[in-house]
C-alpha cells in the first residue's frame, strides 16, 4: 500500500458535514501517521478544528460568496503549490474530477459522476446517499485504506455527568432558515417543552449559539417556569458545547450539529426530525432517538432528496410538547 505524507481533503459544508466527514480523516490519520492533513473547508465550518487534532492545516473557501470562481482558483493554486500527494473531495458536482485533474495531485479520490470522473481520477466510489452520512463519505478511501472509522471521534474530555438533567439546544443554523429549510418546531412548542420538563421535575439547561438568538429570545418571553438554567451565550466555541453535552444526563436537540457532536460523545440524545432522512442523519445505535410526527407524508423525507427548501404545510413538524417530553421521559 502506498503512503502517504501530504493530504488534502476537501469537504464543503456547514459543521455537522465537517463532523459527518471527521471519520474519513481519522482514518487516514491511523494508516498514515506521519501524513499532514490539510482540509479546505467554508469559513463558517472553521470551528471544527476545536474538536479534532486530526486537521494539520485548513484552508477557508467561501464558495458560497460572490467571489466563489476566485476563492476555487484560489484553491486550486494553493493545491498545485502545495506538493500533495493525495487528494480526497467529497460533493457530486461532475467539475470536481476536473478540479482535482487540475491540481495535479498523483493520487485523486472522488465520487463516480460520469465517464470524465473516471478517466480524472484514480480512485472513484458510487456516491450513496441511502446510508449513514459518515459512511457516505467514507465510502471514498475504501480504496487507500482498510481502517474503517465508524462514528466521529472528538477530542473533549468528558465532565461528570450532572444527574436528572436535561440539556436542550433548540436552533439550527442560520443558513438553513435563510434558505427555507425549516427543520425544527417553533419556539414556542420549544417553551412548553420546557414547561413541562421542568413540571415533571426535571432540571433543565437551555442552550445555543450566535445562530439561535431570534429563537432563544422567543423562548425567554413564552416559558411560563423559571426554574430553568438559562446558559445561552456561556458557550464560546464548539469544545466549550460539546463539554456541556457530555455533562449531561440526557441531550434534546433539532436536527443540526449540536446532535452529531452529542453522536460522537455517546450522550442519550433525542433529536427533532422533520423533513430530513434519519437513517443519513444518525447512525444505528440505543442511544439516539428521532422524535417525528406521525403524519403519513408519502413524500417525507423529502428535503434534499425531492426538494432544497421545506413545503408550506409542515405536516412533518406538526409535533406536540406533550409527545417530545413523553418520549424524553420514556
Amino acid at each position: 500500500m502506498q503512503n502517504f505524507r501530504n493530504i488534502l481533503a476537501i469537504n464543503f459544508g456547514g459543521i455537522g458535514d465537517e463532523i459527518f466527514f471527521l471519520p474519513t480523516l481519522i482514518s487516514l490519520k491511523k494508516q498514515f501517521p506521519k501524513a499532514k492533513i490539510t482540509l479546505a473547508l467554508e469559513p463558517r465550518s472553521k470551528g471544527i478544528t476545536d474538536l479534532s487534532s486530526v486537521i494539520d492545516e485548513i484552508i477557508p473557501v467561501d464558495v458560497k460568496g460572490r467571489n466563489k470562481y476566485s476563492e476555487m482558483f484560489r484553491l486550486l493554486v494553493k493545491a498545485r503549490k502545495g506538493h500533495f500527494d493525495l487528494v480526497v473531495s467529497s460533493g457530486g458536482n461532475k467539475l470536481i474530477s476536473i478540479l482535482l485533474f487540475l491540481m495535479g495531485i498523483k493520487v485523486r479520490c472522488g465520487y463516480y459522476t460520469g465517464v470524465l470522473s473516471k478517466i480524472l481520477l484514480t480512485h472513484t466510489v458510487p456516491l450513496n446517499k441511502k446510508q449513514y452520512a459518515c459512511a457516505m463519505y467514507h465510502d471514498l478511501i475504501r480504496n487507500i485504506t482498510d481502517v474503517d472509522t465508524q462514528l466521529p471521534e472528538i477530542n473533549v474530555e468528558h465532565r461528570e455527568k450532572i444527574s436528572n438533567t436535561v440539556l436542550i439546544h433548540p436552533g439550527v443554523s442560520k443558513l438553513s432558515v435563510q434558505k427555507g429549510c425549516i427543520k425544527t418546531v417553533g419556539a414556542e412548542i420549544w417553551a412548553k417543552v420546557i414547561d413541562l420538563l421542568v413540571s415533571e421535575g426535571k432540571k433543565v439547561m437551555l442552550v445555543g449559539g450566535p445562530d439561535d438568538n431570534e429563537c432563544i429570545e422567543t423562548i425567554l418571553k413564552t416559558v411560563k417556569t423559571q426554574n430553568f438554567e438559562n446558559l445561552y451565550g456561556k458557550t464560546k466555541n464548539l469544545q466549550d458545547l460539546a463539554g456541556l453535552i457530555s455533562s449531561a444526563e440526557k441531550f434534546l436537540c433539532s436536527d443540526s450539529a449540536p446532535l452529531h457532536i452529542a453522536v460522537a460523545l455517546k450522550t442519550r440524545t433525542y433529536v427533532i426530525f422533520g423533513p430530513t432522512d434519519v437513517k443519513n442523519l444518525i447512525p444505528e445505535c440505543d442511544y439516539v432517538t428521532p422524535i417525528t410526527a406521525n403524519d403519513k407524508c408519502e413524500l417525507k423525507p423529502c428535503l434534499w432528496a425531492r426538494r432544497q427548501t421545506t413545503c408550506e404545510k409542515l405536516d412533518c413538524l406538526k409535533i406536540t410538547p406533550e409527545h417530545i417530553v413523553k418520549t424524553v421521559m420514556s
